[in-house]
């Protein structure tokens, strides 16, 4: 007999069935273009249930979802991880709160990650739908929604977000010609900041198209 897994298989269904729906309507909405994207799930204080590589987001099953470690290492499974697993695990390992990480790769934030590039930044400022961002209880703040460089090491793109995490509280930041990782306590939380991103970076670009400066 084969040994059972090091987490709980039940625990991992309902994960899965959990990002399969949410993942489905996201596709639907063209936020996860080709097989774009990636997304997860804490599963246990050491695992995570993450989408395979290379998979067409609007057509998930089960076996589409994997397991790996807080290195991003694959656990009892030959699927490929995404390479981008490693920027999931390093959010689940600083921050225990952290149950939800989701990627996307939508046109206004591809947009929006190469016009602010050159700043670092998207300034957030104003906004009602500020108070979207656990934590905040008022439209009266600003928030940096940071730009990184695009890049295929892994690791160094990593440190760039560790150190970023090291100086601000975030709940999401953009890679340049890419798209965006949001994270949250749970599914719901982290929808919620990957919707509010959305819509805020879509109210900047339609200032900007109308040549409106604050």
């Amino acid at each position: 007999m084969s040994a059972p897994p090091p987490y709980d298989a039940q625990q991992l269904r309902h994960l899965a069935g959990e990002i399969i729906t949410h993942v489905r309507e996201l596709a639907a909405a063209g936020w996860t273009p080709a097989t774009s994207s990636n997304f997860s799930r804490r599963l246990d204080a050491h695992h995570v249930a993450i989408t395979v590589s290379g998979r067409d987001k609007g057509r998930l099953t089960e076996d589409d979802i994997m397991v790996v470690d807080l290195d991003g290492q694959a656990v009892g499974s030959d699927h490929r991880p995404s390479a981008e697993t490693l920027l999931h695990a390093q959010l689940y390992r600083r921050f225990p709160e952290v149950g939800c990480v989701l990627h996307t790769h939508s046109r206004v934030q591809t947009v929006a990650s190469r016009l602010y590039a050159g700043a670092g930044r998207v300034r957030l400022e104003g906004y009602e739908l500020l108070k979207a961002f656990a934590g905040n209880t008022t439209h009266e703040t600003a928030l940096d929604l940071p730009v990184l460089p695009n890049s295929q090491d892994m690791p160094t793109l990593a440190a760039q977000v560790d150190a970023l995490l090291d100086q601000h509280r975030l709940w999401g930041y953009l890679i340049d010609g890419h798209g965006l990782y949001a994270w949250g306590r749970d599914m719901a939380q982290a929808r919620r900041h990957l919707e509010a991103f959305e819509f805020l970076l879509g109210c900047e670009l339609d200032l900007r198209n109308l040549g409106c400066t604050r």
